[in-house]
């Protein structure tokens, strides 16, 4: 008897040791938790100059050569959202964008704030008129993102952070489209492109201060475009395209593989 139930102990105990230990290593096989990650914005990630457009997405011209799809195909994510969309101002963001956003999202992209601060008709203005009307209207730009553009970045980066609390947050900037003293021999004034790629500057630094303070992080795209402007006979951006007038000052397929990825990669 005295055997028996010692046999019967020694067996149990075999047991739950060997049901710890098997089951420590099922433990870790398990799969890992979803990883989700929402790209948010406006042209500059949907993708618009890269082609490749996926016709779903209608008017936002979304493509897979943009960078958020890029990442998302190279690093697999459970489930990847893309809502960008051309055009986009930070308004659009708030009321078309956020739906993906919840408590299990681990990351998401944004660039905003560009067409809140008057973009395309600086550019327009810029090709069209005069140095001192591209200038002015320049100006009237950098005091728009003085004055109105952070409360408005305040509303999108307070939305993100209540609907995806655990989120990293990557918030990327802008390209300055100009090669000063390049290889263009046509075109705008010298004026007109140190007064644009100005303008990018200012909107970068309203747009790293806003991400700053709420703890967001912010990736420059500055130095990976540095020598790929505009005018720098490797260029990955559109220059003014009359055939398909959107693209124009957009990144360039190159630009979003070889720029835009690999900064957001280096800051997710």
């Amino acid at each position: 008897m005295r055997l028996s139930r010692f046999a019967s102990l020694t067996s149990a105990l075999l047991l739950a040791a060997g049901a710890a230990l098997f089951g420590a290593g099922t433990a870790a096989a398990a799969p890992q938790a979803d990883f989700g990650y929402v790209a948010l914005g406006d042209s500059y990630s949907s993708g618009v100059g890269a082609g490749s457009y996926d016709g779903a997405s209608g008017d936002c011209k979304r493509t897979p050569r943009a960078y958020p799809a890029l990442w998302a195909a190279a690093h697999s994510p459970q489930t990847f959202s893309f809502t960008a969309c051309s055009g986009a101002r930070t308004g659009d963001v708030l009321a078309n964008q956020l739906g993906p956003l919840n408590s299990g999202t681990d990351l998401v992209s944004i660039t905003v704030g560009g067409n809140d601060a008057g973009f395309s008709d600086v550019m327009t203005t810029c090709v069209l008129q005069s140095e001192s009307s591209c200038v002015s209207r320049v100006n009237q730009a950098k005091a728009y993102v003085d004055t109105t553009l952070p409360g408005k970045l305040d509303q999108v980066y307070n939305a993100i952070r209540a609907k995806a609390p655990s989120a990293r947050v990557v918030v990327i900037g802008y390209p300055r489209f100009y090669k000063l003293g390049g290889s263009c021999i046509a075109g705008l004034s010298e004026g007109e492109r140190t007064a644009i790629n100005g303008a990018a500057d200012h909107l970068n630094a309203a747009v790293a201060k806003r991400a700053a303070d709420h703890g967001f992080a912010f990736a420059s795209v500055v130095g990976a475009f540095t020598g790929h402007e505009i005018c720098s006979g490797s260029a990955w951006l559109h220059s003014l395209n009359w055939t398909n007038i959107g693209e124009s000052y957009h990144p360039t397929a190159a630009g979003h593989s070889g720029g835009y990825l690999p900064v957001f990669t280096n800051a997710a």
